[in-house]
């Protein structure tokens, strides 16, 4: 019988769109690099300083930009509850972080667990069920129908110049009042909003990747001025860029 809960680490190059669907509760964490999730209408960035809470037998979509590794524990379902939603993203505490990290020295395996790794594991699952109640609020939805998609591929490959809602709407064959409809049909919110939501998340990339000036990447996102976008960067995360890029750091 393969063990309780056990724990991995691997590297990914980068790759389309994948579904993974697991018979085990999933956390998943990028320790480099980040990662693309999606599942129900909406999109995550998986960046080192968070987590994905995955149900078992929940389907999700995957997605690697860059190189990545990542480190994820299984949880049998017998050992741990249902987490607090199929799907959940949220900040890692340094408890948490740790927590990761020691569980690590156990893989799969069919011998059982030690007392000492059993009671990791189960702190773990504590540590990270709680967290998982409080889950990010840095999202971006994904859109059902193809137009709505195409709009925001279209939006997102144009964050780092200026993007005009009235082109976007051009291309995907709808007036801007149409596609305005659609965005507030299928996300519950303006188009302005997702924008801005994705000027964040595309910051939140490159804060993870390296160590680009803040500045630069501020740029990069769209904005023409440092402070507009350490305002908006706040207000998403509670947190500024450099705090934020702290974090990932041991």
């Amino acid at each position: 019988m393969t063990r309780k809960a056990f724990s991995f680490v691997r590297t990914f190059a980068p790759g389309p769109e994948r579904e993974l669907c697991v018979d085990r509760h999933y956390l998943l964490c990028a320790s480099a690099g980040s990662l693309r999730l999606e599942a129900a209408g909406r999109a995550w960035l998986l960046p080192p300083a968070r987590a994905a809470l995955i149900e078992a037998k929940r389907p999700i979509r995957v997605s690697i930009p860059a190189p990545v590794t990542t480190a994820s524990v299984l949880f049998d379902t017998a050992f741990a509850p249902a987490p607090p939603a199929p799907l959940t993203v949220f900040d890692l505490s340094p408890l948490a972080r740790a927590l990761v990290a020691e569980c690590g020295a156990w893989g799969e395996s069919e011998d059982p667990l030690p007392a000492y790794g059993e009671a990791l594991f189960a702190a773990l699952a504590a540590v990270t069920w709680r967290l998982a109640e409080q889950p990010s609020p840095v999202v971006v939805p994904a859109g059902r129908s193809p137009e709505l998609r195409q709009a925001l591929r279209l939006t997102e490959q144009r964050l780092g110049e200026e993007v005009r809602f009235e082109d976007v709407a051009a291309e995907v064959g709808l007036t801007p009042r149409s596609l305005a409809r659609r965005f507030e049909a299928e996300t519950g919110m303006t188009w302005q909003a997702v924008l801005r939501r994705m000027r964040v998340l595309r910051a939140i990339e490159q804060l993870a990747a390296g160590d680009t000036p803040v500045t630069t990447i501020a740029y990069a996102a769209g904005y023409v001025s440092l402070s507009a976008f350490n305002a908006a960067f706040r207000d998403l995360t509670g947190r500024t860029p450099t705090e934020y890029r702290a974090s990932f750091r041991p």
